[in-house]
């Protein structure tokens, strides 16, 4: 039995950053990360008496019991002995779906070890790519768990030499990722090596695992396995449980591998903070000195119905107490910390203080959102904070809500602000117009679990219109100049547009290229990465949200410095809507070449700037071969070999392309991609054509034209619902 230990015992432990460790477990849906929390939460001496021994204790909405998965990511902090020493291990538990990798992302953020875990069966899915890529972009260091060894022998049948080859295939394909997306320096180090002990092989449902190491040590092998598993003597599984139990060899590999928050601090800082890095706090930092000045980074804000928004995050240096005046880096305010614990899944432990290496919950920072960084008030103008986070999708799916009892609106509409504080990625709009309120979501299930916590946490039921797909408006070639007259003819904009290129819109969508980057810097960048000229490239003055740019070209007008705010929140008002269909726009160049503007301020406000530069913006976009692109989804497909059929003909009906096919094993393994607004009824599709017997993964892939045949068609069906003209506009109707 594991030796519990009390919240003060564990809070003391946690002051010898050594014993501290920052893991979360990320993977494939349905791989089992859930299940592999619950067996380490079970087991290891978990600290709050309320959570131990629940079952799914992580996963605590309803929404989660019921469904199976994984939504919030859910923190805990476990105790356990190794070579008789006392470990603190910070555990946080992660979404495998798509649709809530942003959560994924931000977790990362604040961990230095990850378990992969892998479902010995299925092997390294597309969502087991992302989120170890996303790892280690992080530089946090991976270990692989492959669960369900049991499948192996229960459905495949295999032999101890068949199994072996299969988990070695599995172990090379995660070693070829890591070669991939690790940064030199640590891609050898942080291999996966199955002698060494940073592998583990297990089944987490039947409690069982064990490394190489400790299976050598307690004198187990596959056969073991196999045996175990080819008898309706249940037994034996209990007895493999009670000799290579699975929270013991999972923990003796995070405390083998994982490293503290001193060395991994040592070369985490530098990648994740942006700023000055010859300073005290950073200095602090790098030494996660807990007698610095308070450093934490915010990767989570939760609602708490009693306690209201509480923020969890990652302390970095210093320590948080009570009491305390923090700074806001982002929201450029102060605030004063009124209560700091930790977390226990649904439950938070009463702390005096928690130092540098931890993860915290923190009560009283109502102006914090996710992503952002506290400091000490002492350094606030400091330059510099933690690298904003990139999250791997965007919002690509809308409804429409309104409360079922019209009672409910303003208890909806406060819902649904919570839900986006808590969830970044959830984007909650009004259409002015209209009067509807508009969820967008990374996916269909984003938005269906979204509103399924809106009743069930917030009491609030809606009703929804079907699902829509959101599209960006784009252009395939370069305008002419096109001039923009402001409504009172004293102003004008001579104004062209074109398509940026592929390598600019990755630079961009990455975050590799940033708006508030050294003009020089970003210059020599695109014209290194992207072929632009150096020149135009050092008068970006402007990129939007959706990846466009804004170019000034011009020299010596007069009064254009006292309106270029002015100007570029014209241009980010005309990118919000494009003229084809009023959506977002992507991916343009937006070149100003001349101006003539008013010396009175009065001729030269907002009313007669931005209508000047959108007509001349739209007018330009209408002759450079617009189109509509959609969201592109890519599939990971795995089924038996005399299915591939059923599945390509489901694939060819829904506008989908097959990108590569390979076999593995007994399977096919069939790469895809198909269009987000075909996908809505793809799950019971593939189902139906295969008996069940294909399992797949998703990921959002790109942005990409609508086919020329179907163009016109998509353009007037989004006009009709969102009751606009039923012509398509003309460059003439922005020229006057």
């Amino acid at each position: 039995m594991p030796r519990f230990k009390t919240t003060e015992e564990v809070l003391n432990l946690m002051k010898n950053r050594e014993r501290v460790r920052n893991i979360g477990i990320i993977a494939h849906v349905d791989h089992g990360k859930t299940t592999t929390s619950d067996q380490l939460l079970a087991a290891s001496g978990i600290i709050s008496p309320k959570v131990a021994g629940e079952a799914l204790a992580l996963d605590y909405l309803s929404v989660e019991q019921q469904r199976g998965i994984t939504v919030k990511a859910a923190n805990v902090s476990l105790y356990h002995e190794f070579e008789n020493k006392g470990y603190v291990i910070n555990l946080i538990d992660t979404p495998g779906h798509v649709d809530f990798s942003g959560r994924v992302t931000r977790s990362l953020r604040a961990l230095d070890g990850s378990i992969v875990v892998v479902d010995a069966v299925e092997g390294v899915m597309t969502q087991t790519e992302t989120v170890l890529r996303q790892s280690l972009e992080e530089r946090v260091r991976p270990i692989l768990f492959v669960n369900k060894v049991d499948r192996l022998v229960k459905e495949l049948k295999l032999g101890p030499q068949e199994m072996m080859q299969k988990l070695l295939d599995i172990i090379k394909e995660v070693n070829n990722l890591i070669d991939m997306y690790a940064e030199p320096e640590f891609k050898e180090k942080w291999m996966i090596n199955p002698t060494a002990g940073n592998v583990v092989f297990g089944s987490a449902k039947d409690k069982w695992g064990f490394s190489i190491p400790i299976a050598q040590k307690k004198g187990v092998n596959m056969k073991n396995v196999i045996d175990a598993y080819s008898t309706t003597d249940k037994s034996k599984i209990e007895e493999l449980a009670n000799t290579v139990p699975i929270h013991e060899a999972l923990l003796e590999t995070v405390i083998k591998f994982v490293p503290n928050p001193i060395e991994a601090q040592k070369y985490r800082i530098p990648k994740i903070w942006k700023g000055d890095m010859d300073n005290e706090l950073v200095k602090s930092m790098l030494n996660a000195d807990p007698n610095g000045p308070v450093v934490m980074m915010i990767t989570d804000m939760k609602v708490d119905p009693h306690a209201g928004l509480v923020a969890t995050g990652r302390v970095f240096s210093g320590t948080l107490r009570p009491g305390a005046e923090v700074w806001l880096v982002n929201a450029k305010t102060s605030q004063k910390i009124l209560q700091v614990s930790l977390y226990m899944g649904q439950f938070r432990e009463l702390a005096n203080e928690i130092p540098a290496g931890n993860i915290a919950a923190v009560l009283g920072l109502d102006k914090a959102r996710a992503g952002e960084t506290l400091i000490d008030p002492r350094f606030k103008d400091l330059q510099g904070s933690f690298e904003s986070l990139h999250y791997v999708s965007e919002p690509v799916v809308t409804v429409a809500v309104e409360p079922k009892n019209p009672k409910d609106l303003t208890r909806m509409i406060d819902s649904l602000r919570k839900l986006s504080i808590e969830d970044p990625n959830l984007h909650i709009k009004i259409n002015e117009e209209t009067g509807e309120y508009l969820i967008s979501g990374m996916g269909f299930l984003h938005v269906e679990v979204s509103l399924q916590l809106l009743k069930d946490y917030y009491g609030v039921e809606v009703i929804t219109s079907p699902p829509i797909v959101v599209y960006r408006e784009s252009i395939r070639a370069k305008s002419q100049v096109f001039e923009g007259k402001s409504p009172n003819k004293h102003n004008k904009f001579y104004i062209s547009v074109e398509p940026l290129n592929n390598e600019t819109i990755e630079l961009i969508a990455s975050g590799t290229i940033k708006e508030d980057m050294d003009a020089k810097e970003m210059a020599k960048m695109l014209r290194d990465k992207a072929e632009w000229d150096y020149e135009e490239a050092k008068r970006i003055v402007a990129i939007d949200e959706n990846v466009n740019v804004f170019v000034d070209m011009t020299s010596g007008i007069q009064h254009l410095r006292e309106i270029m705010d002015t100007l570029l929140q014209g241009f980010r008002l005309a990118m919000r809507e494009g003229p084809l269909a009023h959506e977002p726009v992507r991916g343009l160049k937006i070149v100003l070449h001349d101006a003539v503007i008013h010396e009175d301020p009065a001729h030269r406000g907002p009313a007669q700037i931005f209508p000047a530069v959108r007509n001349a913006i739209f007018a330009g976009f209408l002759t450079a071969r617009p189109t509509l692109l959609e969201p592109i989804q890519k599939l990971d497909i795995r089924v038996p070999m005399d299915l591939i059929g059923n599945v390509t003909a489901v694939l060819t009906r829904k506008r989908g392309k097959v990108l590569n096919m390979s076999q593995v094993g007994n399977a096919a393994r069939i790469l895809a991609e198909i269009p987000v607004s075909e996908s809505y009824e793809l799950a019971s599709e593939l189902r139906g054509a295969t008996g069940g017997k294909a399992f797949w993964g998703t990921e959002f892939s790109r942005w990409a034209p609508v086919p020329d045949s179907i163009l016109v068609d998509v353009i007037m069906k989004i006009r009709e619902r969102k009751g606009l003209p039923k012509e398509l506009p003309k460059p003439e109707d922005f020229l006057s």
